[in-house]
């Protein structure tokens, strides 16, 4: 195999990487695609066989080293903004229509909601402030 030829190999390597990338959505084979690419880049300026395999090896290692533990430290947080009904949860609001554990009405938002007592003994009056504990289809459950 000649230098020409060796650089199409890491591109080809490179891209067989990819594929598993994309299809299984694993990190890793992306960081050893883009030590292929540095490998192919290697080859391209003229080094040997034995240099384009310490460049794929270094750059993959480096990468997967420094990149994978910051990639999995951000999976591992959970979103600053609660958006959706993941927002409502933990609110206060005022109840508009009496509310036990059958059923009533509150005002959420600025929205009126439909919305049930989590204590079935328990109902709450028209004007009175409750907490949102959890959001059930369409309707609020309230403390």
């Amino acid at each position: 195999m000649n230098d020409i030829d060796a650089w199409v190999w890491w591109l080809v390597a490179a891209v067989a990487l990819g594929i598993p990338l994309v299809v299984t959505a694993m990190p890793e084979f992306g960081m050893l695609a883009v030590g292929a690419v540095a490998a192919a880049a290697a080859s391209g300026v003229g080094a040997g066989t034995v240099a384009q395999v310490l460049v794929f090896v270094a750059v993959s290692v480096a990468l997967i080293a420094v990149v994978r533990p910051i990639a999995a430290r951000h999976r591992a947080q959970r979103p600053q903004l609660a958006t959706g009904i993941d927002a409502l949860k933990g609110r206060q609001a005022v109840v508009t229509e009496r509310v036990d554990g059958a059923g009533g009405r509150i005002k959420l938002a600025g929205e009126v909601w439909s919305a049930r007592a989590l204590d079935t003994a328990r109902a709450y009056e028209v004007g009175q402030q409750v907490d949102v504990v959890d959001i059930e289809g369409a309707t609020a459950i309230v403390i």
